[in-house]
């Protein structure tokens, strides 16, 4: 049975948290759409199509700024509380730190299910099909970042796309096949490529030239199937950031780099920030307490929740700080993922402490 005041702080915590969250996502909304204005007019790339856009990366705004919605609306619906003296009676009553702390807690999972919910199973496909509307309008192409194509390594094979559309198949994909000691067996090009579940890629207009020892031998093939590992989903890193993928995505993605002996770091770094993350909202909400301990006469509504604001901001920036430090300096990557979290959880222990030895 969930205690009274339990459901009556938590009702407050809701509504000031889903008023933070539009808040953000309408400002957040405004500037992405802004920032689109500049290719609005280009290859055929219309107002329409930014705003389309725009709502459809919207899931992954809700994902990064669930937190420091939480953090917000807890510090504000708590201040508001202690203002009208409501956490005096509470604690008058009886209520020690650790029950409010507690109850405050399983408040915080429900935000703790969300982030995970939109993280694993909403940003990433919407993220996708953003990238995949907009390279669509505009009549492009997933960019390289070399001008020969993309570059992959599958086993013993060593694969350049020329590029890769929008849906995933392929144009223009010549593998190169070595033995074990590093001798080039075949060369095979092919037209175009297109995905199977079943078979794999299918490979149409192939010509495949055979090395052997002194000779050659040339073969045209109307379609062959390539059984690899690359599939759709790894492929789809190229459109969508590690930050927005699945943890599944990410996981297959860093043990196909493992296998071909390739650097994982930022992709192992997004992995523990995406299985971190979720819990951020709870240390978000033990950060907010403190707030609501504090008589009114230490600061007004507006000052602690403009202090909400810069911790907020300081924690986002603080995760993408500490990852980009973790990838040039090849730090183990649970240490640049979860050193922001674990040093605010500290910061919220003190806090409490300093408001309790008050």
């Amino acid at each position: 049975m969930i205690p009274v005041y339990i459901r009556y702080i938590s009702r407050e915590i809701y509504a000031a948290v889903a008023l933070v969250l539009l808040a953000f996502l309408g400002l957040f909304a405004f500037f992405d759409l802004v920032n689109e204005l500049d290719e609005v007019g280009k290859n055929g790339y219309a107002l329409h199509h930014a705003a389309v856009y725009v709502l459809m990366i919207m899931p992954g705004r809700v994902y990064e700024l669930l937190p420091i919605a939480v953090l917000i609306g807890t510090l504000y619906a708590l201040t508001t509380l202690a203002r009208h003296s409501e956490i005096t009676v509470l604690r008058a009553s009886g209520l020690s730190t650790r029950r409010f702390l507690l109850g405050l807690l399983s408040v915080g999972l429900v935000f703790v299910a969300l982030t995970f919910v939109f993280g694993e199973y909403l940003a990433p496909p919407a993220e996708r099909a953003a990238q995949q509307w907009r390279l669509a309008a505009t009549r492009s192409m997933v960019s390289q970042e070399l001008k020969t194509g993309l570059w992959v390594r599958d086993g013993s094979l060593f694969v350049n796309v020329r590029s890769v559309l929008p849906d995933t198949s392929l144009q223009g994909v010549r593998i190169y096949e070595f033995d074990d000691k590093a001798m080039l067996l075949s060369i095979s090009e092919a037209e175009s490529g297109s995905y199977d579940k079943a078979a794999g890629w299918r490979l149409k207009g192939v010509g495949k030239t055979v090395f052997h020892g002194d000779r050659t031998e040339v073969l045209k093939i109307e379609e062959l199937i390539w059984h690899s590992e690359l599939t759709p989903d790894v492929l789809s890193v190229l459109m969508v950031v590690p930050e927005r993928m699945s943890v599944s995505t990410l996981y297959s993605y860093i043990r196909h780099l493992d296998e071909n002996r390739q650097r994982t770091t930022r992709y192992e770094i997004a992995l523990w920030k995406k299985l971190a993350y979720p819990f951020a909202s709870l240390v978000m909400m033990g950060l907010a307490l403190p707030f609501g301990y504090m008589q009114t006469r230490m600061g007004g509504v507006s000052l602690k929740v403009f202090s909400g604001i810069m911790i907020g901001v300081g924690f986002h920036l603080l995760n993408g700080l500490f990852s980009n430090l973790g990838v040039i300096n090849g730090w183990v990557p649970a240490v640049a993922a979860l050193t922001p979290s674990i040093a605010f959880l500290l910061a919220a222990m003190f806090m409490m402490w300093w408001v309790e030895r008050r």
